[in-house]
Protein backbone atom coordinates (compact mmCIF):
# COMPACT_ATOMS: atom_id res chain seq x y z
CA UNK A 1 0.00 0.00 0.00
CA UNK A 2 1.62 3.13 -1.03
CA UNK A 3 0.45 5.04 1.60
CA UNK A 4 2.43 8.49 0.90
CA UNK A 5 0.77 9.29 -2.05
CA UNK A 6 -2.54 8.58 -0.51
CA UNK A 7 -1.88 11.15 1.72
CA UNK A 8 -0.66 13.08 -0.73
CA UNK A 9 -3.25 13.06 -2.65
CA UNK A 10 -5.57 13.66 0.87
CA UNK A 11 -3.95 17.43 1.05
CA UNK A 12 -4.34 18.21 -2.79
CA UNK A 13 -8.42 17.32 -1.88
CA UNK A 14 -8.12 19.47 1.12
CA UNK A 15 -6.37 22.19 -1.18
CA UNK A 16 -9.61 22.05 -3.77
CA UNK A 17 -12.36 21.99 -1.33
CA UNK A 18 -11.03 25.07 0.34
CA UNK A 19 -10.59 26.21 -2.83
CA UNK A 20 -14.54 25.26 -3.79
CA UNK A 21 -15.90 27.39 -0.49
CA UNK A 22 -15.38 30.83 -2.57
CA UNK A 23 -18.80 30.20 -3.64
CA UNK A 24 -20.13 29.91 -0.55
CA UNK A 25 -18.40 33.02 0.80
CA UNK A 26 -19.22 35.26 -2.44
CA UNK A 27 -22.92 34.19 -2.21
CA UNK A 28 -22.25 35.26 1.91
CA UNK A 29 -20.70 38.53 0.41
CA UNK A 30 -23.47 39.38 -1.89
CA UNK A 31 -26.77 38.33 0.96
CA UNK A 32 -24.79 40.06 3.81
CA UNK A 33 -24.20 37.25 5.65
CA UNK A 34 -20.98 38.06 8.32
CA UNK A 35 -21.17 35.52 10.31
CA UNK A 36 -21.30 32.21 7.57
CA UNK A 37 -18.60 34.74 5.84
CA UNK A 38 -16.44 34.32 8.46
CA UNK A 39 -16.93 30.36 8.99
CA UNK A 40 -16.29 29.45 5.29
CA UNK A 41 -13.61 31.83 5.23
CA UNK A 42 -11.58 30.72 8.25
CA UNK A 43 -11.94 26.72 6.98
CA UNK A 44 -11.13 27.72 3.99
CA UNK A 45 -8.04 29.45 4.68
CA UNK A 46 -7.03 26.69 7.27
CA UNK A 47 -8.16 23.79 4.64
CA UNK A 48 -6.12 25.29 1.80
CA UNK A 49 -2.70 26.17 3.77
CA UNK A 50 -3.25 22.05 5.17
CA UNK A 51 -3.44 21.08 2.44
CA UNK A 52 -0.61 23.33 0.93
CA UNK A 53 1.79 21.92 3.88
CA UNK A 54 1.08 18.24 3.13
CA UNK A 55 1.57 18.76 -0.85
CA UNK A 56 4.91 20.77 -0.79
CA UNK A 57 6.61 17.43 -1.05
CA UNK A 58 5.62 15.00 -3.82
CA UNK A 59 6.18 11.28 -2.70
CA UNK A 60 8.90 9.77 -4.37
CA UNK A 61 6.82 6.12 -5.40
CA UNK A 62 3.57 7.48 -7.03
CA UNK A 63 2.57 4.27 -8.48
CA UNK A 64 -1.19 3.75 -7.63
CA UNK A 65 -3.29 0.58 -8.08
CA UNK A 66 -6.46 -1.00 -7.25
CA UNK A 67 -5.80 -1.08 -3.78
CA UNK A 68 -4.93 2.44 -3.32
CA UNK A 69 -7.41 3.80 -5.58
CA UNK A 70 -10.18 2.06 -3.15
CA UNK A 71 -8.91 3.70 -0.17
CA UNK A 72 -7.82 7.20 -1.85
CA UNK A 73 -11.45 7.29 -2.42
CA UNK A 74 -12.79 6.40 0.71
CA UNK A 75 -10.63 8.56 2.61
CA UNK A 76 -11.55 11.49 0.46
CA UNK A 77 -15.00 11.03 1.01
CA UNK A 78 -14.45 11.27 4.99
CA UNK A 79 -12.60 14.02 4.86
CA UNK A 80 -15.17 16.01 2.41
CA UNK A 81 -17.56 14.94 4.70
CA UNK A 82 -15.89 16.00 8.19
CA UNK A 83 -14.24 19.27 7.12
CA UNK A 84 -17.06 20.48 4.50
CA UNK A 85 -19.09 20.36 7.91
CA UNK A 86 -17.13 22.39 9.71
CA UNK A 87 -18.54 26.27 8.72
CA UNK A 88 -21.85 25.20 9.65
CA UNK A 89 -20.73 24.24 12.65
CA UNK A 90 -18.65 27.71 13.40
CA UNK A 91 -21.70 29.93 11.65
CA UNK A 92 -23.98 28.51 14.72
CA UNK A 93 -26.81 27.82 12.15
CA UNK A 94 -25.87 23.93 12.83
CA UNK A 95 -24.94 24.10 16.61
CA UNK A 96 -24.13 20.07 16.96
CA UNK A 97 -21.50 19.09 14.91
CA UNK A 98 -22.86 15.49 14.73
CA UNK A 99 -26.04 16.72 12.54
CA UNK A 100 -23.46 19.36 10.84
CA UNK A 101 -21.84 15.31 9.61
CA UNK A 102 -25.21 13.89 8.60
CA UNK A 103 -26.19 17.20 6.59
CA UNK A 104 -22.86 17.09 4.66
CA UNK A 105 -22.35 13.86 4.46
CA UNK A 106 -25.98 13.84 2.95
CA UNK A 107 -24.95 16.40 0.33
CA UNK A 108 -21.96 15.28 -0.95
CA UNK A 109 -23.23 11.47 -0.93
CA UNK A 110 -26.11 13.39 -3.34
CA UNK A 111 -28.84 11.76 -0.73
CA UNK A 112 -30.70 14.90 0.10
CA UNK A 113 -31.59 13.90 3.65
CA UNK A 114 -32.02 16.34 6.38
CA UNK A 115 -31.93 17.10 9.75
CA UNK A 116 -32.78 20.99 9.43
CA UNK A 117 -36.79 21.66 10.90
CA UNK A 118 -36.71 25.39 9.17
CA UNK A 119 -34.72 25.41 5.91
CA UNK A 120 -35.93 28.65 5.12
CA UNK A 121 -34.08 30.05 8.57
CA UNK A 122 -30.80 29.15 6.64
CA UNK A 123 -28.40 31.55 5.30
CA UNK A 124 -28.31 31.49 1.61
CA UNK A 125 -24.93 30.72 1.73
CA UNK A 126 -25.18 27.47 3.73
CA UNK A 127 -27.93 26.90 1.64
CA UNK A 128 -25.87 27.60 -1.03
CA UNK A 129 -22.98 24.66 0.00
CA UNK A 130 -26.00 22.69 0.90
CA UNK A 131 -26.65 22.28 -2.94
CA UNK A 132 -23.21 22.67 -4.73
CA UNK A 133 -21.96 19.65 -2.38
CA UNK A 134 -25.14 17.60 -4.75
CA UNK A 135 -23.21 18.80 -7.71
CA UNK A 136 -19.76 17.44 -6.65
CA UNK A 137 -20.53 14.51 -4.96
CA UNK A 138 -23.02 13.93 -8.41
CA UNK A 139 -20.30 12.53 -10.63
CA UNK A 140 -18.03 12.22 -7.86
CA UNK A 141 -15.34 14.44 -5.24
CA UNK A 142 -12.12 12.68 -6.88
CA UNK A 143 -13.46 12.70 -10.57
CA UNK A 144 -14.35 16.51 -10.10
CA UNK A 145 -10.30 17.14 -9.08
CA UNK A 146 -8.86 15.15 -11.62
CA UNK A 147 -11.50 17.02 -14.01
CA UNK A 148 -9.32 20.18 -13.62
CA UNK A 149 -5.77 18.62 -12.42
CA UNK A 150 -3.17 16.82 -14.60
CA UNK A 151 -2.74 13.22 -13.29
CA UNK A 152 -1.06 10.21 -14.48
CA UNK A 153 -3.79 8.00 -16.69
CA UNK A 154 -2.98 4.90 -14.69
CA UNK A 155 -3.58 6.34 -11.21
CA UNK A 156 -7.18 8.33 -13.07
CA UNK A 157 -8.47 5.01 -13.65
CA UNK A 158 -8.13 3.27 -10.62
CA UNK A 159 -9.40 6.23 -9.45
CA UNK A 160 -12.24 6.31 -11.37
CA UNK A 161 -13.35 2.79 -10.93
CA UNK A 162 -13.38 2.64 -7.37
CA UNK A 163 -15.77 6.28 -7.32
CA UNK A 164 -17.76 5.99 -9.71
CA UNK A 165 -21.21 4.02 -10.06
CA UNK A 166 -22.24 0.76 -11.50
CA UNK A 167 -20.44 -2.59 -11.84
CA UNK A 168 -18.57 -1.57 -14.77
CA UNK A 169 -16.55 1.71 -16.05
CA UNK A 170 -14.86 2.66 -19.24
CA UNK A 171 -13.09 4.91 -21.48
CA UNK A 172 -15.35 7.11 -24.08
CA UNK A 173 -11.85 7.78 -25.56
CA UNK A 174 -8.19 6.35 -25.30
CA UNK A 175 -7.68 8.49 -22.26
CA UNK A 176 -9.40 8.10 -19.35
CA UNK A 177 -8.52 11.81 -18.25
CA UNK A 178 -9.49 13.00 -21.42
CA UNK A 179 -12.95 10.56 -20.95
CA UNK A 180 -13.63 12.18 -17.38
CA UNK A 181 -13.25 16.08 -18.52
CA UNK A 182 -15.75 14.92 -21.49
CA UNK A 183 -18.38 14.08 -19.17
CA UNK A 184 -17.78 17.11 -16.96
CA UNK A 185 -18.54 19.04 -19.78
CA UNK A 186 -21.67 17.27 -20.59
CA UNK A 187 -22.63 17.46 -16.81
CA UNK A 188 -21.77 20.99 -16.60
CA UNK A 189 -23.92 21.82 -19.61
CA UNK A 190 -26.92 19.66 -18.68
CA UNK A 191 -26.93 21.72 -15.26
CA UNK A 192 -26.93 25.14 -16.88
CA UNK A 193 -29.39 24.18 -19.37
CA UNK A 194 -31.86 23.35 -16.36
CA UNK A 195 -30.65 26.98 -14.21
CA UNK A 196 -32.08 28.29 -17.52
CA UNK A 197 -35.61 26.57 -18.10
CA UNK A 198 -35.73 27.11 -14.29
CA UNK A 199 -35.22 30.91 -14.57
CA UNK A 200 -38.42 30.47 -17.55
CA UNK A 201 -40.47 29.09 -14.82
CA UNK A 202 -40.27 32.43 -12.51
CA UNK A 203 -37.60 31.06 -10.06
CA UNK A 204 -34.32 33.89 -8.81
CA UNK A 205 -31.43 32.82 -10.00
CA UNK A 206 -30.50 32.06 -6.63
CA UNK A 207 -33.13 29.03 -6.19
CA UNK A 208 -33.07 28.29 -9.82
CA UNK A 209 -29.01 27.77 -9.83
CA UNK A 210 -29.18 25.90 -6.17
CA UNK A 211 -32.33 23.67 -7.66
CA UNK A 212 -30.46 22.68 -11.07
CA UNK A 213 -27.58 21.49 -8.77
CA UNK A 214 -29.48 19.38 -6.44
CA UNK A 215 -30.72 17.83 -9.50
CA UNK A 216 -27.86 16.51 -11.19
CA UNK A 217 -26.49 15.36 -8.72
CA UNK A 218 -29.55 13.47 -8.13
CA UNK A 219 -29.44 14.68 -4.35
CA UNK A 220 -32.88 16.43 -3.53
CA UNK A 221 -31.78 19.74 -1.06
CA UNK A 222 -34.21 22.19 -1.43
CA UNK A 223 -34.26 25.97 -0.15
CA UNK A 224 -37.88 25.79 0.95
CA UNK A 225 -39.21 23.94 3.72
CA UNK A 226 -41.88 22.19 1.05
CA UNK A 227 -39.38 21.13 -2.03
CA UNK A 228 -41.01 21.78 -5.09
CA UNK A 229 -44.16 21.50 -3.73
CA UNK A 230 -43.89 25.09 -2.18
CA UNK A 231 -44.05 26.51 -6.41
CA UNK A 232 -47.03 24.25 -7.23
CA UNK A 233 -46.14 25.16 -11.15
CA UNK A 234 -46.77 22.33 -13.76
CA UNK A 235 -43.72 24.11 -15.59
CA UNK A 236 -41.15 23.57 -13.02
CA UNK A 237 -42.62 19.81 -12.32
CA UNK A 238 -41.88 18.84 -15.72
CA UNK A 239 -38.96 20.65 -15.83
CA UNK A 240 -37.25 18.70 -13.48
CA UNK A 241 -38.89 15.61 -13.95
CA UNK A 242 -37.23 15.76 -17.37
CA UNK A 243 -33.76 16.81 -16.14
CA UNK A 244 -34.28 14.31 -13.23
CA UNK A 245 -34.85 11.41 -16.23
CA UNK A 246 -31.57 12.68 -18.06
CA UNK A 247 -29.67 12.78 -14.54
CA UNK A 248 -30.74 8.99 -14.01
CA UNK A 249 -29.27 7.84 -17.74
CA UNK A 250 -25.91 6.62 -18.30
CA UNK A 251 -23.97 9.46 -19.38
CA UNK A 252 -21.72 7.46 -21.77
CA UNK A 253 -25.32 7.39 -23.85
CA UNK A 254 -24.97 11.65 -23.84
CA UNK A 255 -21.18 11.17 -25.67
CA UNK A 256 -22.91 8.71 -28.39
CA UNK A 257 -25.33 10.85 -28.94
CA UNK A 258 -22.98 13.48 -29.63
CA UNK A 259 -20.87 11.21 -31.83
CA UNK A 260 -24.42 10.69 -34.03
CA UNK A 261 -24.36 6.75 -32.94
CA UNK A 262 -28.02 6.85 -32.51
CA UNK A 263 -28.41 3.59 -33.04
CA UNK A 264 -26.03 2.02 -30.34
CA UNK A 265 -28.35 4.92 -27.43
CA UNK A 266 -32.37 3.18 -29.20
CA UNK A 267 -30.47 -0.73 -28.64
CA UNK A 268 -29.03 0.04 -24.96
CA UNK A 269 -30.89 -2.48 -22.85
CA UNK A 270 -30.68 -0.93 -19.51
CA UNK A 271 -31.87 2.47 -20.78
CA UNK A 272 -35.15 0.59 -22.06
CA UNK A 273 -35.58 -1.54 -19.56
CA UNK A 274 -34.93 1.97 -17.08
CA UNK A 275 -37.46 3.69 -19.30
CA UNK A 276 -40.06 0.93 -18.54
CA UNK A 277 -39.82 0.05 -15.28
CA UNK A 278 -40.49 4.31 -14.69
CA UNK A 279 -43.36 4.07 -17.53
CA UNK A 280 -45.20 1.41 -15.82
CA UNK A 281 -44.67 2.83 -12.28
CA UNK A 282 -46.05 5.95 -13.06
CA UNK A 283 -49.23 4.78 -14.94
CA UNK A 284 -49.78 2.02 -12.15
CA UNK A 285 -49.20 4.75 -9.22
CA UNK A 286 -51.30 7.70 -11.96
CA UNK A 287 -54.34 4.93 -11.87
CA UNK A 288 -53.65 4.50 -7.59
CA UNK A 289 -54.08 7.98 -6.47
CA UNK A 290 -56.22 9.67 -9.15
CA UNK A 291 -59.47 10.12 -6.99
CA UNK A 292 -56.69 11.89 -4.96
CA UNK A 293 -56.33 14.28 -7.43
CA UNK A 294 -59.47 14.14 -9.02
CA UNK A 295 -58.48 13.17 -12.53
CA UNK A 296 -55.87 10.68 -13.90
CA UNK A 297 -53.90 13.45 -15.60
CA UNK A 298 -53.41 15.03 -12.23
CA UNK A 299 -52.80 11.99 -10.87
CA UNK A 300 -49.61 11.38 -13.61
CA UNK A 301 -48.43 15.06 -12.76
CA UNK A 302 -47.51 13.65 -9.57
CA UNK A 303 -46.78 10.56 -10.15
CA UNK A 304 -44.26 10.77 -12.77
CA UNK A 305 -42.57 13.44 -11.06
CA UNK A 306 -42.22 11.01 -7.77
CA UNK A 307 -41.53 8.05 -9.44
CA UNK A 308 -38.42 9.98 -11.40
CA UNK A 309 -37.21 11.47 -8.53
CA UNK A 310 -37.45 8.49 -6.22
CA UNK A 311 -35.93 6.00 -8.88
CA UNK A 312 -33.10 8.69 -9.64
CA UNK A 313 -32.61 8.74 -6.14
CA UNK A 314 -33.11 12.79 -6.40
CA UNK A 315 -35.42 12.72 -3.37
CA UNK A 316 -37.65 16.06 -4.74
CA UNK A 317 -41.33 15.99 -3.60
CA UNK A 318 -44.21 18.05 -5.02
CA UNK A 319 -46.68 15.73 -2.21
CA UNK A 320 -46.09 13.88 0.46
CA UNK A 321 -46.40 10.03 -0.53
CA UNK A 322 -47.34 8.44 2.66
CA UNK A 323 -50.68 10.02 2.47
CA UNK A 324 -51.14 7.47 -0.82
CA UNK A 325 -52.27 3.93 -0.96
CA UNK A 326 -50.26 1.50 -0.13
CA UNK A 327 -49.58 -0.10 -3.57
CA UNK A 328 -47.96 3.44 -4.52
CA UNK A 329 -46.33 3.59 -1.46
CA UNK A 330 -44.66 -0.02 -2.10
CA UNK A 331 -44.16 0.72 -5.83
CA UNK A 332 -41.93 4.00 -4.65
CA UNK A 333 -40.28 1.71 -1.96
CA UNK A 334 -39.20 -0.67 -4.28
CA UNK A 335 -38.08 1.65 -6.78
CA UNK A 336 -35.39 3.05 -4.26
CA UNK A 337 -33.71 -0.14 -4.50
CA UNK A 338 -33.41 -0.04 -8.65
CA UNK A 339 -31.83 3.77 -8.66
CA UNK A 340 -30.88 5.26 -11.68
CA UNK A 341 -28.26 3.50 -14.65
CA UNK A 342 -24.69 2.69 -14.12
CA UNK A 343 -22.61 5.46 -14.99
CA UNK A 344 -25.31 8.00 -14.27
CA UNK A 345 -25.20 10.90 -10.75
CA UNK A 346 -28.22 8.36 -9.18
CA UNK A 347 -27.76 5.97 -6.69
CA UNK A 348 -29.30 2.76 -5.51
CA UNK A 349 -28.20 -0.64 -6.87
CA UNK A 350 -28.44 0.28 -10.57
CA UNK A 351 -30.88 -1.10 -13.16
CA UNK A 352 -27.57 -3.10 -14.45
CA UNK A 353 -27.22 -4.80 -11.73
CA UNK A 354 -31.11 -5.61 -11.52
CA UNK A 355 -31.10 -6.97 -14.92
CA UNK A 356 -28.07 -9.20 -14.11
CA UNK A 357 -29.05 -10.74 -11.12
CA UNK A 358 -32.15 -11.56 -12.81
CA UNK A 359 -30.89 -13.26 -15.74
CA UNK A 360 -28.39 -14.80 -13.28
CA UNK A 361 -31.51 -15.99 -11.39
CA UNK A 362 -32.66 -17.26 -15.12
CA UNK A 363 -29.86 -19.07 -16.17
CA UNK A 364 -29.81 -20.81 -12.58
CA UNK A 365 -33.24 -21.78 -12.96
CA UNK A 366 -32.31 -23.38 -16.88
CA UNK A 367 -29.00 -24.97 -15.46
CA UNK A 368 -31.19 -26.76 -12.83
CA UNK A 369 -34.01 -27.67 -15.69
CA UNK A 370 -31.25 -28.57 -18.02
CA UNK A 371 -27.81 -29.71 -16.24
CA UNK A 372 -25.87 -29.86 -19.42
CA UNK A 373 -27.07 -26.57 -20.91
CA UNK A 374 -24.24 -24.04 -21.46
CA UNK A 375 -25.89 -20.88 -20.69
CA UNK A 376 -24.06 -17.34 -20.59
CA UNK A 377 -25.89 -14.11 -19.21
CA UNK A 378 -25.60 -11.29 -22.20
CA UNK A 379 -26.74 -7.73 -22.27
CA UNK A 380 -27.19 -5.62 -25.61
CA UNK A 381 -26.07 -8.87 -26.98
CA UNK A 382 -22.99 -9.28 -25.78
CA UNK A 383 -21.89 -11.92 -23.39
CA UNK A 384 -21.02 -10.33 -20.15
CA UNK A 385 -17.52 -11.52 -18.52
CA UNK A 386 -17.74 -14.00 -15.35
CA UNK A 387 -16.24 -11.82 -12.93
CA UNK A 388 -18.84 -9.58 -13.81
CA UNK A 389 -21.10 -11.50 -13.35
CA UNK A 390 -19.41 -12.88 -9.37
CA UNK A 391 -19.38 -9.13 -8.75
CA UNK A 392 -22.55 -8.39 -9.36
CA UNK A 393 -23.93 -11.26 -6.95
CA UNK A 394 -21.27 -10.56 -4.47
CA UNK A 395 -22.33 -7.19 -4.18
CA UNK A 396 -25.91 -7.73 -4.10
CA UNK A 397 -25.11 -10.48 -0.79
CA UNK A 398 -22.95 -7.91 0.74
CA UNK A 399 -25.67 -4.77 0.37
CA UNK A 400 -28.07 -7.59 1.69
CA UNK A 401 -26.51 -7.96 4.80
CA UNK A 402 -25.53 -4.27 5.83
CA UNK A 403 -28.77 -3.27 5.42
CA UNK A 404 -30.25 -5.88 7.82
CA UNK A 405 -27.43 -5.30 10.12
CA UNK A 406 -27.65 -1.21 10.09
CA UNK A 407 -31.83 -1.84 10.45
CA UNK A 408 -30.89 -4.08 13.64
CA UNK A 409 -28.51 -1.57 15.11
CA UNK A 410 -30.77 1.61 14.00
CA UNK A 411 -34.08 -0.41 15.82
CA UNK A 412 -31.89 0.45 19.19
CA UNK A 413 -33.21 4.07 18.53
CA UNK A 414 -36.66 3.34 19.36
CA UNK A 415 -38.50 4.65 16.30
CA UNK A 416 -41.65 2.60 14.70
CA UNK A 417 -40.93 -0.02 11.82
CA UNK A 418 -41.70 2.10 8.87
CA UNK A 419 -39.36 4.98 10.41
CA UNK A 420 -36.25 2.31 11.28
CA UNK A 421 -36.41 0.39 8.00
CA UNK A 422 -36.79 2.90 5.22
CA UNK A 423 -34.47 5.24 7.28
CA UNK A 424 -31.91 2.65 6.39
CA UNK A 425 -33.22 2.19 3.29
CA UNK A 426 -33.09 5.58 1.93
CA UNK A 427 -29.98 6.08 3.39
CA UNK A 428 -28.46 3.18 1.59
CA UNK A 429 -29.55 3.90 -1.73
CA UNK A 430 -29.09 7.64 -1.41
CA UNK A 431 -32.61 8.74 -1.88
CA UNK A 432 -33.71 11.52 0.59
CA UNK A 433 -37.15 11.12 2.09
CA UNK A 434 -38.57 7.88 3.50
CA UNK A 435 -41.75 6.85 5.39
CA UNK A 436 -43.63 7.65 9.00
CA UNK A 437 -41.47 10.14 10.51
CA UNK A 438 -38.63 10.97 8.31
CA UNK A 439 -41.32 11.14 4.86
CA UNK A 440 -41.37 14.32 3.00
CA UNK A 441 -43.01 16.26 5.54
CA UNK A 442 -40.80 15.63 8.21
CA UNK A 443 -37.02 14.80 8.77
CA UNK A 444 -33.84 13.25 10.25
CA UNK A 445 -33.52 15.54 13.33
CA UNK A 446 -35.48 12.82 15.12
CA UNK A 447 -32.53 10.48 15.39
CA UNK A 448 -29.98 10.28 18.64
CA UNK A 449 -26.09 11.33 17.40
CA UNK A 450 -24.91 7.97 16.86
CA UNK A 451 -27.84 6.91 14.88
CA UNK A 452 -27.43 9.99 12.30
CA UNK A 453 -23.53 9.02 12.25
CA UNK A 454 -24.52 5.27 11.56
CA UNK A 455 -27.08 6.74 8.51
CA UNK A 456 -23.63 9.05 7.38
CA UNK A 457 -21.94 5.51 7.40
CA UNK A 458 -24.88 4.00 5.33
CA UNK A 459 -24.92 7.16 2.95
CA UNK A 460 -21.21 6.93 2.25
CA UNK A 461 -21.40 2.63 1.79
CA UNK A 462 -24.56 3.27 -0.66
CA UNK A 463 -22.31 6.24 -2.82
CA UNK A 464 -19.21 4.45 -2.63
CA UNK A 465 -20.63 1.18 -3.66
CA UNK A 466 -19.27 -0.42 -0.03
CA UNK A 467 -15.60 -1.85 -1.12
CA UNK A 468 -14.04 1.47 -0.31
CA UNK A 469 -14.58 1.73 3.01
CA UNK A 470 -14.30 -1.90 3.27
CA UNK A 471 -10.80 -1.56 2.03
CA UNK A 472 -9.83 1.62 4.06
CA UNK A 473 -11.08 -0.20 7.63
CA UNK A 474 -9.49 -3.30 6.26
CA UNK A 475 -5.91 -2.29 5.00
CA UNK A 476 -2.96 -3.63 6.67
CA UNK A 477 1.17 -2.16 6.18
CA UNK A 478 2.25 -4.22 3.97
CA UNK A 479 5.88 -6.24 5.26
Amino acid sequence: MNYRMIFYLSGQILRVLGILMLLPIVTALIYNEPASRNAFAVTALVLIAAGTLITLKKPENKSMYNREGLATVAFAWLIVSVFGAIPFFLSGEIPNFADCIFEMTSGFTTTGSTILTDIEAMSKSCLMWRSFSHFLGGMGVLVFMLAILPHNDTRTMHIVRAESPGPTVGKLVSKMSFSVRILYGMYIALTVLETVFLLFGGMTFFEAINHAFATAGTGGFGVTNGSIADYDSVYIDVVITVFMMLFGVNFSLYYLLLMKKFTQVFKNEELRVFLCICLASMLIIAVNIMDIYGSFWQGLRYSSFQVFSTVSTTGFATADFTTWPILSQIILILLMFVGGCAGSTGGGLKVMRIMLLFKIAIKEIRCVLNPRAIVTVKCDGKAIDKDVVRGVSSYFVLFAFLMAFSILLLSLDGHDVGTTTTAVITCLNNVGPGIGEISPSGNFSIFSDWAKLLLSVDMLLGRLEIYPLLVLFTIRRNK
